[in-house]
C-alpha cells in the first residue's frame, strides 16, 4: 500500500465502488504507478461451463483501472468511464484472477489506464484500456 497519508485505504477506495465489493473484489495494492485486485472464482458470477462471466472480469478490471485513475488525478478532481475496451484471452474455471492497472496516460482531461487480467498460474486472462475523463472540482 502507500506510504503517503493523502492516499485513501483500501478499505475507503473499495468502499466507493460498492459494487465491486459485491462481488468479492479486494485491493492488494493501490498506488499512483500500480493497482493490484483480485477476484475470487466463485460459481454465482459464472455463465456456462463454470466459465467466470467475461462480466465479472470487466469489473475487476474496471474497478482497478478506475482507482489508478482517480490516485493519478489532481486535488480535488474525480474521474468517469468514458470508454473500455477488453480483450479475454482464456477461461477461468477456479481460483483467484488478479488484476494490474497502471496508467498508460496521465494528462490535463483524460487519464487512460492499461489492466492485465492473470489467472492463479500467471496466465494472461484478458487486457482492458480504458479512459477516464477528469471532471474539475466544482
Amino acid at each position: 500500500m502507500p506510504d503517503s497519508p493523502n492516499v485513501p485505504s483500501p478499505e475507503a477506495l473499495l468502499a466507493a465502488v460498492p459494487f465491486a465489493g459485491e462481488l468479492g473484489i479486494s485491493l492488494q495494492e493501490a498506488g499512483a504507478a500500480r493497482v493490484e485486485a483480485t477476484l475470487p472464482w466463485a460459481a454465482g458470477l459464472c455463465t456456462l461451463g463454470g466459465v467466470l462471466h467475461g462480466g465479472a472480469l470487466m469489473t475487476l478490471a474496471d474497478t482497478a483501472g478506475a482507482v489508478c485513475a482517480f490516485l493519478n488525478l489532481p486535488p480535488g478532481a474525480s474521474t468517469s468511464t468514458v470508454e473500455s475496451k477488453t480483450n479475454f484471452f482464456r477461461a477461468v474455471r477456479s481460483g483467484v484472477v488478479r488484476a494490474e492497472a497502471r496508467p498508460v496516460h496521465v494528462g490535463r482531461s483524460f487519464v487512460a489506464v492499461r489492466t492485465d487480467l492473470y489467472d492463479e498460474d500467471g496466465g494472461l486472462v484478458g487486457q482492458t484500456t480504458q479512459t477516464q475523463a477528469v471532471l474539475a472540482a466544482g
